[in-house]
């Protein structure tokens, strides 16, 4: 629903008091006095720099007042009213001054009163600080991102002169895709950088700065990598499934897997890759980074770092070692932070309507509540064990033709390697300037050095877990899993 749709249905229901969440006061400032004029309020603007002024009016005409003064602000708002009309005051960053128990008492003196008076207190605020005093007289909206429609509409003013630097099909698809999560600032200055720099609208420029952005409030990463599926080898099952998942202009919205594998098993460049293959940012969320100091300060950040998520969408959320970053779980050691998180967490991923495909990758399942894999949280969960022969081929000659190893070396005993040991042998082979088979002495798999933990992870896998090199549920030897059941027989005794 549009912001001045909701302004106009709380000031029909005579909520006098709305707190307005947004990046782009200006922008929101423009469409509540576009509609108050529509509407025939009488509206006025306040901030700390120009004081009060009548914001309808040609000649900007304001009531006495002292300029930076909030308390003459409020004061003022009697003035503004009309005994068959509507007054609207609209109030700029004005969170900064709630914490005066003068302005917070005058505040509430004026939302009591303007119940009789229809007179009402607009906040403009990028953050919801209410004191517990004014909670129950202000509700919240949040001001939308612009969307596709909008976004189009500013590179367009931006191309007017010169049309032929907008795009069209595909290409301005893409161009609308890189600026999804952007202010309306924000999209109208990669615009205009990027025609600057090539005459041209181009994903590339707007993926830049919005990289920079996500970095600023350190809640999100944008991955800018380069690999593909061609430079992973195997799991031919499971880049199928997401191929065919991630298909654009379908009905039903894709959820994400869950890859649970043995350490250097590819899981975490899987989900790099997966963005660039199929054309959508890679977002990298990190639990570590979320935690905050203050009461309530995690969780608000995981639901913040959500949001931008979904405003992003169509979109990959990739987050590594998810059994690390919810070991708390279950415990009160962190005064149940990481429960919260992982609550929050899992309201989002049931619930969710955005085009955000969720991956997250885990090394033991034991230490993951058995909630988090239920059906409806992910489309699949995959298990990831050393590669065959086959794959194991495919590795080394990705691996030879990288790191440059000449193909007459021969291969050391790699039965129970990995990828990831696979690419360490070739890259120690070029750094020393030895051997494939000198190089491999370097090399300790780690099915060897924790077996006992892959031998459980596996036994654990089979009959539970998809496998991602073959269609179908994995088997550790490579047999169908057969259902298990209870046999019985016609004779008591043999029961």
């Amino acid at each position: 629903m549009k912001l001045t749709d909701q302004l106009t249905d709380y000031v029909n229901a005579a909520f006098t008091g709305v707190w307005i969440q947004t990046h782009e006061p200006d922008e929101a400032l423009r469409e509540i006095v576009r509609h108050a004029q529509q509407k025939k309020w009488k509206s006025a603007a306040w901030d700390i720099a120009s004081g009060i002024r009548l914001t309808g009016s040609a000649s900007n005409s304001s009531p006495e007042s002292g300029a930076g003064d909030p308390l003459a602000a409020l004061r003022a708002l009697p003035a503004l009213a009309d005994a068959e009309g509507t007054a609207i005051l609209i109030l700029h960053n004005f969170h900064r001054f709630l914490s005066n128990h003068e302005v917070m008492q005058e505040t509430f003196k004026q939302l009591i009163a303007g119940k009789q008076q229809r007179t009402f207190i607009v906040v403009l605020s990028p953050v919801v600080q209410i004191p517990v005093e004014l909670e129950k007289l202000f509700v919240v909206i949040e001001h939308a991102l612009p969307d596709r429609d909008q976004l189009l509409r500013i590179a367009r003013e931006l191309t007017s002169d010169r049309p032929d630097d907008l795009p069209d099909g595909e290409a301005l698809q893409r161009v609308l895709d890189a600026a999804v999560g952007l202010t309306r600032y924000e999209s109208e200055g990669a615009f205009a950088l990027s025609l600057t720099k090539h005459n041209a609208l181009r994903p590339e420029v707007i993926w830049e700065l919005k990289a920079q952005a996500l970095r600023k409030n350190n809640l999100l990463t944008l991955h800018r990598g380069q690999e593909t599926f061609d430079t992973i080898g195997g799991m031919s099952n499971l880049k199928d499934f997401c191929r065919r998942a991630l298909v654009a202009g379908k009905q039903v919205k894709p959820r994400g897997v869950l890859l649970l594998g043995v350490p250097g098993t590819g899981k975490s460049a899987f989900a790099k890759a997966l963005g660039n293959e199929t054309g959508k940012p890679t977002l990298l969320l990190d639990i570590g980074t979320l935690m905050g100091s203050l009461v309530g300060q995690s969780e608000a950040n995981l639901r913040q770092a959500l949001r931008i998520a979904d405003a992003m969408s169509p979109c990959i959320l990739f987050c590594d070692e998810m059994e690390k970053a919810l070991s708390g779980v279950g415990s009160q050691g962190d005064s149940g932070v990481s429960t919260r998180l992982f609550g929050t967490l899992l309201t989002w991923l049931a619930d969710h309507e955005t085009e955000v495909f969720f991956i997250a990758t885990c090394n033991d399942i034991s230490k993951l509540p058995p909630e988090f894999t239920r059906a409806e949280r992910f489309d699949g969960v995959f298990f990831l064990d050393l590669p065959d022969a086959k794959e194991r081929d495919a590795i080394w000659t990705m691996y030879r033709a990288h790191f440059g190893i000449p193909t007459n070396y021969s291969r050391p005993d790699d039965s129970y390697w990995t990828g990831a040991e696979i690419r360490a042998c070739c890259r120690l082979a070029a750094l020393l300037d030895v051997p494939l088979t000198q190089a491999a002495r370097n090399v300790v798999p780690v099915a060897m050095t924790a077996a006992e933990s892959v031998e459980r992870l596996r036994t654990w896998a089979s009959g539970r877990c998809l496998c991602a090199t073959n269609p179908g549920i994995y088997s550790r030897d490579g047999q169908p899993v057969k259902p298990t059941r209870r046999i019985r027989r016609d004779d008591p005794s043999q029961n």
